[in-house]
């Protein structure tokens, strides 16, 4: 399975000739998604859920279809009549050959001032876990973790503790759109071999790198 780093929260996994998009948001290519077969959502914040990519994405392979949680399934299901699946934690489904497994239910805190949303995250084969905006860890072993590195609702702190606790083999870093140029040289040295441990391989890639997941 081959993993590609898109911008921000976006990541593409290619198999046996198909692929699979999970959160093609508005900080991300706006062909992100386009050429996949089936897309995964996490939830509703425009920086993993935009209309317009999926759009694109859609018109560009009619067999094209959107899993995700009910939530966003409201705001498209009209637009993509029958291409549209709501799922929940605890659902598995096959989508375009790959096996995913749902976990989680809602969004990370922000500020206790503002609601939290759903947000659930995705277990693709058994191997790679991606987990929208939360810290969820799910109930069996990760191979490769993608690891919300920047956002309003998370510290340092909170991420080494997170890698530590899922205990994957590697950490791809996602959610770095707002980071400066200079920023992954304090965040990667503390999630690297300088840093207090957090038990797995740590990897930034650039959009467009791609690794064997």
């Amino acid at each position: 399975m081959k993993l590609t780093k898109k911008g921000h929260a976006c990541v593409a996994l290619e198999k046996d000739g198909q692929s699979l998009v999970i959160d093609p948001g508005a900080f991300s290519e706006e062909d992100a998604a386009v050429g996949a077969d089936a897309i995964l959502v996490t939830h509703e914040h425009i920086d993993h859920f935009d209309e317009r990519r999926l759009r694109a994405a859609l018109d560009a392979n009619p067999a094209a279809r959107i899993w995700t949680l009910a939530a966003v399934a409201e705001r498209i299901a009209d637009a993509f009549p029958g291409r549209v699946h709501t799922v929940g934690e605890g659902d598995t489904f096959t989508a375009a050959g790959f096996d995913i497994e749902v976990h989680g239910q809602l969004h990370a805190v922000i500020h206790p001032d503002i609601p939290r949303i759903t947000n659930v995250g995705y277990l693709v084969d058994g191997t790679v876990f991606h987990p929208g905006d939360a810290l969820t860890v799910p109930e069996r072993p990760v191979e490769t973790l993608m690891l919300p590195v920047h956002a309003p609702w998370n510290k340092l702190a909170e991420i080494v503790d997170y890698v530590r606790e899922v205990a994957p083999s590697r950490a791809i870093d996602i959610h770095d759109a707002l980071l400066s140029d200079v920023a992954p040289l304090v965040y990667g040295r503390m999630l690297g071999p300088e840093g207090p441990g957090i038990g797995a391989d740590h990897l930034r890639l650039v959009p467009g790198e791609s690794v064997t997941a």
